[in-house]
């Protein structure tokens, strides 16, 4: 996907923060910050959305997941706690069609998001 901000970011055409990485993932720090920790952990494969995950492409879920334990440790919210998002199409807020997990974490959050 060569439009694909975070393709160029994996790719290293455009820069980055970044807090973790292996052979499938990497995570960054958001450059909008919601929170005191605001990483993104994104796969190095492109895979658009939620929608677009498949059996032969569940690896790279997996292993989001296994790294975003590495990531909380790294970013000292393993004890406290942190809160894991990933938005899915246009109504579900996501604005990279590139799927992606916010990680937040280093204040209270709250019990659930506040509705307008």
């Amino acid at each position: 996907m060569e439009n694909c901000l975070f393709c160029k970011i994996i790719k290293g055409e455009v820069g980055c923060e970044k807090v973790y990485e292996n052979e499938y993932i990497l995570a960054f720090k958001d450059i909008h910050p919601v929170a005191p920790v605001h990483i993104l952990i994104i796969p190095k494969l492109h895979i658009s959305s939620m929608n677009d995950i498949t059996y032969e492409n569940s690896e790279y879920i997996k292993q989001v997941y296994i790294a975003i334990r590495e990531v909380v440790r790294i970013s000292c919210i393993y004890e406290s706690g942190y809160r894991v998002i990933c938005n899915c199409g246009e109504d579900g807020g996501q604005v990279v069609a590139h799927l992606h997990f916010h990680l937040l974490g280093g204040k209270h959050l709250g019990s659930k998001i506040v509705h307008e």
